[in-house]
């Protein structure tokens, strides 16, 4: 639990996007290891058993719950700190982070979970590949695709400045 617990938190509430539900879920998926104790050792690797394990869950979840919920929590994206920053700065960051996360977010699930996977867990495309139960090709087009996806959205938010840039690029 100390070594996954908020990492697999982490990664329930980027499927959930809800902090309680993702608790729940995280709370069933140690009860689940706690009942296969016994055959942990026939298990290839713990992470991502409990990776899959929380997935599904996640997934029966979205599957069974009749509304969406749209809670957007900035832990989803916790960045060390390094020197101490201005206080306009730290503003900008925080803002960066918030509409990152918010367009991380607003991917449709299958992109959400390989950038998720990718970048914030740090998983390689074979370890994806385990987890997921995906071809690695498979993988690499929807991480491609996800990327490509999370581009536009950021581009065209105003929150970066990026959005007024790339407007003027392309009518002028």
């Amino acid at each position: 639990m100390d070594n996954y617990g908020e990492a697999l938190t982490k990664l329930a509430f980027n499927y959930l996007k809800d902090w309680n539900l993702a608790e729940d879920v995280i709370q069933d998926v140690f009860i689940i290891c706690y009942k296969h104790y016994d055959k942990l050792e026939e298990i290839h690797s713990l992470k991502a058993w409990l990776y899959r394990v929380t997935i599904n869950k996640s997934k029966d979840i979205l599957k069974h719950s009749n509304r969406k919920r749209m809670i957007f929590n900035s832990s989803i994206l916790e960045f060390k700190q390094g020197k101490e920053r201005s206080p306009e700065t730290q503003m900008i960051h925080n803002n960066e982070r918030l509409f990152l996360s918010a367009s991380v977010l607003s991917l449709p699930i299958k992109y959400r979970e390989v950038i998720i996977l990718y970048y914030y867990d740090g998983l390689s495309i074979a370890e994806m590949s385990h987890i997921l139960k995906l071809n690695e090709n498979t993988l690499k087009t929807r991480l491609k695709r996800a990327r490509a996806k999370l581009r536009v959205l950021m581009e065209g938010g105003e929150a970066n400045g990026k959005g007024i840039k790339t407007a003027k690029r392309n009518n002028g």
